[in-house]
């Protein structure tokens, strides 16, 4: 067989009846805009942080609606809160809260701000 120089990754998937969907169904009540995301992008590419580290809201989001908590804390702490990523949203998605809460569900803190 040739080599081409790269190698196919294996596949990953996640079973979402296995995972414990709790924190995703609070940050829902606290943040409802959440579930207008489309995965677009736009917070991502507006991102101030982004420039800096290799924060990417748009995979942080995909990984808390996956149920994949391990190693999020510590890539929220990335976020510097600007706001970018909330003026630019096309569908009106309150990003700086949703980033607030999904901090403080991560760390079991008593005080969500809603």
């Amino acid at each position: 067989m040739a080599d081409f120089g790269f190698s196919i990754a294996k596949t990953r998937s996640v079973k979402l009846s296995d995972t414990d969907m709790s924190k995703y169904r609070q940050l829902l009540e606290l943040v409802p805009s959440f579930k207008r995301c489309i995965s677009c992008g736009g917070c991502t590419a507006s991102c101030s942080a982004r420039q800096f580290t290799d924060f990417n809201i748009r995979k942080t989001h995909c990984y808390f609606r996956r149920g994949q908590y391990d190693k999020l804390e510590q890539e929220l702490q990335k976020c510097m809160l600007c706001g970018k990523c909330t003026l630019v949203c096309p569908r009106g998605v309150n990003l700086r809260s949703l980033i607030i809460n999904m901090r403080q569900i991560l760390t079991n803190t008593n005080e969500i701000i809603g």
